[in-house]
């Protein structure tokens, strides 16, 4: 049955998640009794109230997570049972879709649409990718001298904190915990204030699934206030995080302060897209490009918000990028099945966004559409679609991750400038080219710094794919095989014979 929006509206007020911590595999209250509000962006309404998180509860959390790796009713079940428990816990949140569609579109404004075929999707996708991987892992045996025997065990680190933003609250959570939790690690979630309740929910479910209780814990609360606490904790043995390349330094110096903890970060980016004139389908590449910069409201750390455009392609690309936008990314009500294009998450970072375009401006870019709020959306925390051309990339709006539907294009030379110009920033997440010469293809995949390279696709991969960056975009990759090492351990044994 196609949902409506009546239908969808219907099914939020009648929503009643339960907003405590989830620790030692049972709801709970905060130590103190704080409480926060998330508030929907769309409307400005509060959606829930929640428990307030302090350094009481990350200690509670990190004990029961400690608790049950020690015990090793998670760390050392038997590989197919803790197989079973991620498969379970993989079909009980496609169960339970709309919900987890609705609480991420409730707290963050993401287009309902979105959430069914791009987040849930994807956060399967990634869960049974490394469900499978949990027989797969495998130690080694050497070639040592014929009366020794030497083998190398991987195994899980223990207590991992895994912190995640507020962009893709369910698909982030999932990147990190699927990995953590199939190689048989603890974790204490700590999902962003602005939208914690799929962590929630999450948490429940793999109770449900068969989880043991105290292996996965969620800590709802503010950054100072418990995301602080659990990276400095003495008995965490990892943080994952992504968001602001701000606080993922501090993540890493809060790692220094306390007990060394591997830390593993994904912190944004500058994304380049390059036009070169041998493109052979230019208006593909133009529809790319919208969708690069406006999907999901450009709230995405690979938004390819630099796009970099061969001078004499440069026109015929900025009028087909302007026809592409027209209907591509129109802003509506986020329970709207037709909406493409949803609030950003605040008031703050609405009104960040609109700093940047007008920072924009006044540093001579061209405002070629867009700008502002969009008629008849003040209420909520609205943003229209916006490009600029003639843009230096010495300029802010090309220099500064705005995290917002702001696009900027640049005009380059040829490959040379394009390349020196892509590499000209402080980020290296992802980067694309789109061409029809296989050596300018092959020449941009090796010098451009950037950790995912897209030729003539944008956005593109699955759960074998990493995902990281270079550079202040951060280090450690998620989704894909590699991931597995970021959350497990090498131990050598040595056995003499003689």
């Amino acid at each position: 049955m196609t949902l409506t929006l009546k239908d969808w509206q219907a099914r939020a007020a009648a929503l009643k998640p339960d907003t405590r911590l989830f620790i030692d595999g049972t709801f709970v209250d905060a130590a103190k009794g704080g409480k926060f509000e998330t508030v929907n962006p769309a409307t400005g309404e509060v959606v829930a109230e929640l428990a307030r998180g302090t350094a009481e509860d990350v200690d509670r959390a990190v004990a029961s997570a400690r608790k049950a790796f020690k015990s090793g009713v998670w760390s050392r079940m038997a590989p197919s049972d803790r197989m079973s428990v991620m498969r379970r816990f993989a079909d009980l949140i496609e169960a339970h879709a709309e919900d987890f569609a609705l609480l991420d579109t409730l707290d963050m404004g993401k287009p309902i649409s979105d959430m069914l075929n791009i987040d849930i999707p994807g956060s399967l996708m990634t869960i049974r990718f490394f469900a499978e991987t949990i027989d797969k892992m495998e130690g080694v045996v050497t070639s040592t001298k014929a009366d020794a025997l030497h083998y190398i065990l991987r195994q899980p680190l223990g207590v991992c904190g895994i912190v995640v933003p507020w962009n893709y609250p369910l698909m982030m959570a999932a990147w990190k915990l699927a990995p953590a939790l199939s190689c048989g690690n603890s974790v204490v979630l700590k999902p962003a204030e602005q939208s914690p309740l799929s962590a929630l929910l999450l948490a429940r479910l793999f109770c449900e699934a068969g989880g043991p209780a105290g292996v996965f814990n969620v800590v709802t609360g503010f950054g100072e206030e418990t995301g602080k606490p659990l990276a400095l904790h003495m008995d965490v043995d990892k943080i994952g995080f992504t968001g602001s390349g701000e606080v993922g330094k501090l993540m890493m110096v809060y790692a220094g302060q306390s007990n060394m903890k591997r830390v593993t970060t994904e912190c944004g980016g500058k994304s380049p897209q390059i036009v070169l004139a041998d493109c052979d389908d230019l208006e593909k590449a133009a529809t790319f490009g919208v969708a690069g910069i406006y999907g999901n409201q450009g709230e995405v750390c690979s938004a390819g918000s630099r796009i970099l455009v061969e001078r004499k392609v440069y026109d015929e690309y900025v009028a087909l990028f302007t026809e592409a936008a027209k209907g591509m990314h129109v802003p509506g009500n986020p329970l709207d099945p037709a909406t493409t294009m949803g609030p950003l998450v605040t008031p703050e970072q609405q009104a960040r966004v609109l700093g940047y375009i007008e920072k924009g401006k006044a540093e001579g870019a061209k405002l070629a559409f867009g700008g502002g709020v969009p008629a008849g959306f003040n209420a909520g925390c609205y943003v229209e679609p916006t490009l600029f051309t003639d843009v230096s990339n010495k300029m802010t709006i090309a220099q500064e991750e705005i995290f917002g539907p702001v696009a900027s294009i640049i005009p380059v030379d040829d490959l040379d400038h394009a390349i020196a110009t892509a590499n000209d920033t402080i980020y290296g997440l992802a980067s694309a080219i789109w061409t029809s010469n296989l050596k300018s293809a092959h020449r941009f995949a090796q010098e451009i710094e950037a950790g995912i390279v897209w030729v003539n696709a944008y956005e593109a991969g699955d759960a074998t794919t990493p995902w990281g960056g270079f550079k202040q975009s951060g280090n450690g990759r998620d989704k894909c095989l590699e991931a597995l090492t970021q959350y497990t351990q090498t131990k050598s044994v040595w056995i003499e014979l003689s």
